[in-house]
């Protein structure tokens, strides 16, 4: 999904176009990973200085009951990023900057031994983690972090 389907299965939904739906869409469509209200807050706050949680969350659900947001959960909060229309596959999600990665092997193969009479109607499989820039990113930090404690003399 990308903004610009979104906004068209909105259109055709009869829904309503307005400004906020698009531009959160659109943020969507820049970050190209996983957001949470107070990044979408925090991202429109210029040009909506009094958008509410409120606003944000209901608009939120309307793009999840659509199928145009998918929702995980990352440290107890809420994410969404577009929704996945593609072959069956599942993520590598990197918990600093929240940008996901594809991945094509299902675990579930494997799964539908331990109960073959167990009906699944879905499942979601995802690995968290640090993509290789926030990982250098961390080092970084706690590098010059390290290298500026000093320890003086006591007198």
């Amino acid at each position: 999904m990308n903004k610009r389907e979104a906004m068209v299965l909105l259109k055709n939904k009869g829904y309503k176009h307005t400004d906020k739906r698009e531009d959160i869409l659109d943020l969507f469509d820049r970050k190209g990973g996983y957001l949470s209200a107070k990044d979408i807050q925090i991202a429109l706050k210029d040009d909506y200085p009094g958008i509410s949680f409120d606003t944000i969350y209901r608009n939120l659900s309307l793009f999840q009951d659509l199928m145009i947001l998918e929702e995980t959960e990352l440290d107890g909060e809420k994410m969404y990023q577009f929704h996945c229309k593609e072959h069956h596959h599942h993520h590598l999600i990197c918990l600093r900057c929240g940008k996901t990665r594809t991945i094509d092997v299902c675990p579930m193969q494997d799964l539908s031994q331990i109960d073959p009479e167990f009906q699944v109607t879905g499942h979601k499989f995802e690995i968290y983690g640090y993509c290789k820039n926030c990982r250098e990113k961390i080092e970084k930090d706690e590098k010059s972090t390290h290298d500026s404690i000093t320890v003086s003399p006591m007198t």
